[in-house]
């Protein structure tokens, strides 16, 4: 079955996804996505029927985090779940570019306890061996893996992609995403086999208080900032609909 999600970074993301199938729902886009806002969540829940995978991360850059970095993990995350989050999106690594298998154990058994959706981030793309990653991940009893395929956008791993799926056998979702869009979905779900879709699906707005002649807080450009489209979102669901 065709699945989009949206990768959110605001509770006003969420409201302009409402013709995904699911959002991730994240803060700090511009660092990959770290933990949202619990007040974001609650007003998620409250004013959209779109189920909703919170992301668990405290701080950007890798993937191997301190004992109270983890601490807070699990707590943030049991927090989504006892108040209906359908899943968590996480990644642990250690410091070989491993799959981390202690940690994602536990994480994978807190998250059933409540029978929610335990989904791997795109940490996956940094292991050295995603085709061992991904049976170690089954094996663990991840419900999902989030993929460009090791790649820095899911064009550039298609072939990867498409070994995935072939290994996989259904016994993981595998979700596709980075640089996917209305005009390159249709071609990159018929190559890989994948029909599951992960985007942002931004534009870029404008705040003038981003800078001024002596500094700047901006992340892209001086002044601008990012959000999700809500009618590129349903372009690129009309695309996965014809497909």
């Amino acid at each position: 079955m065709k699945k989009l999600e949206i990768c959110c970074g605001s509770y006003e993301d969420v409201l302009n996804s409402k013709e995904a199938d699911r959002v991730e729902l994240n803060s700090a886009l511009h660092l990959g996505g770290l933990t949202p806002s619990f007040a974001s969540f609650i007003k998620a829940k409250e004013n959209t029927n779109l189920d909703i995978i919170c992301m668990v991360r405290p701080r950007g850059a890798g993937f191997k985090y301190t004992p109270a970095e983890i601490e807070i993990m699990f707590m943030d995350a049991e927090i989504f779940l006892k108040n209906g989050a359908k899943g968590i999106a996480f990644g642990f690594l250690n410091e070989d570019l491993s799959i981390d298998e202690i940690l994602t154990s536990k994480m994978v058994k807190l998250i059933h306890s409540y029978q929610k959706e335990a989904v791997f981030h795109r940490a996956f793309d940094l292991v050295t061996d995603q085709e061992k990653a991904l049976e170690i991940l089954i094996n663990l009893k991840v419900d999902r893996v989030l993929t460009s395929g090791g790649r820095s956008a899911v064009s550039f791993g298609i072939d990867n992609l498409k070994k995935l799926e072939s290994i996989n056998k259904g016994r993981i979702e595998i979700l596709m995403g980075c640089g996917i869009n209305a005009f390159n979905v249709k071609k990159i779900i018929k190559e890989t086999g994948i029909k599951q879709v992960h985007t942002s699906a931004k534009k870029w707005l404008i705040d003038p208080t981003t800078s001024n002649k002596y500094l700047s807080y901006g992340y892209h450009l001086d002044n601008d900032y990012d959000v999700v489209d809500k009618e590129i979102v349903a372009a690129i669901k009309l695309e996965m609909e014809e497909f």
